[in-house]
């Protein structure tokens, strides 16, 4: 997927910011100038779509540019597009095999148990909360 962000020109004293107009409230801002915004904006959307899919929310279809740069409250803004790697929507179960040593993978699934999970769903959980 291609998002469209519009970036606002900074200045020495502001950042640049950027607004992905198709996430609603999915924004950010970068010092150093395009390049920036364009990477603070990619991680804003992963963030954003992340957050939404693990809310059961639907994710908004991007729109064209075209269609959004006609709102007065871009005028002067920079437009560019963000490819979204489409994996961090699928929710299709996939089998993996791992390796771990064996006094690791005791701990990993006395960890499971006591949370009450199992070891697939315990890894599961510390990737989705890891920051």
């Amino acid at each position: 997927m291609r998002y469209p962000i519009a970036i606002e020109p900074g200045t020495r004293r502001r950042a640049w910011g950027v607004v992905v107009p198709d996430l609603p409230g999915c924004f950010s801002a970068a010092d150093s100038g395009v390049d920036e915004a364009i990477d603070k904006a990619r991680e804003a959307i992963a963030v954003w779509i992340e957050a939404a899919v693990d809310a059961g929310e639907a994710i908004p279809v991007p729109s064209s540019i075209d269609a959004l740069r006609k709102s007065p409250d871009y005028e002067g803004w920079i437009w560019a597009v963000v490819d979204v790697d489409p994996a961090i929507l699928d929710e299709t179960v996939e089998r993996v095999n791992i390796t771990l040593p064996r006094r690791v993978l005791a701990r990993l699934d006395a960890k499971a148990r006591q949370a009450g999970a199992t070891r697939s769903g315990f890894i599961a959980q510390l990737a989705l909360a890891a920051k």
